[in-house]
């Protein structure tokens, strides 16, 4: 299987050679890594030529890299039913330049670059319909970003007194998701409430 998707890799390589930066086969699993503005041109290609036949979009999700200078990956799955292979295909963008939308070729692409849109604000040229899908009217950020606090911006809550929704600034203990693995619990400090009941009872000891 891996020699048979190497091949493949190598065919789509060498007719797309200004589309595909490079390939590799890892796990059992063929990616690509494409130009950012030839996604739809090598797409088209994928789903023409004979020896791929990908007809069908699977998956289009996003990846955030904060310490890349193109901190998006925009990372594509495709199945071909006819020949039972799959392929991943990868590009890489920032937080201003638009990716060619895929709508056109695949409409299912819709919802998917929808959503990578809402929750990292990856956008889409040539998109018909460029708004959130997830989440709430007026939300402030993009959820999956790795800066985004994980309490948000803002707290949605019924106030009974006023009998509507309301929405109030979150105070935020972080800026960043460091995750270091060590404790579930968002800004934790040293002391922690009731430590300082186990000093008194050593004291008292």
């Amino acid at each position: 299987m891996s020699e048979a998707l190497k091949e493949l890799g190598e065919h789509i390589s060498d007719s797309c050679a200004d589309m595909v930066k490079s390939f590799h086969v890892k796990h059992g699993e063929l990616t690509l890594l494409a130009e950012r503005d030839s996604i739809l041109r090598l797409s088209k290609f994928l789903k023409d030529d004979n020896q791929c036949v990908f007809e069908t979009l699977i998956d289009i999700c996003g990846v955030d890299y904060p310490e890349h200078s193109q901190r998006f990956e925009v990372v594509y799955h495709f199945l071909s039913m006819r020949l039972n292979q799959r392929i991943r295909v990868k590009v890489s963008t920032d937080e201003s330049a638009a990716v060619p939308s895929l709508t056109g070729l695949h409409p299912s692409a819709d919802w998917f670059e929808r959503e990578a849109f809402d929750m990292y604000g990856i956008r889409f040229a040539g998109h018909p319909d460029m708004r959130r899908i997830l989440t709430d009217y007026g939300f402030e950020g993009y959820p999956l970003r790795k800066d985004f606090p994980l309490t948000g911006y803002t707290e949605v809550r019924y106030d009974d007194l006023e009998k509507r929704v309301v929405y109030e600034p979150v105070s935020l203990v972080q800026e960043y998701r460091n995750f270091d693995f060590l404790s579930p619990w968002e800004g934790m400090t040293k002391d922690l409430p009731g430590d300082e009941k186990a000093e008194k009872e050593a004291d008292n000891g």
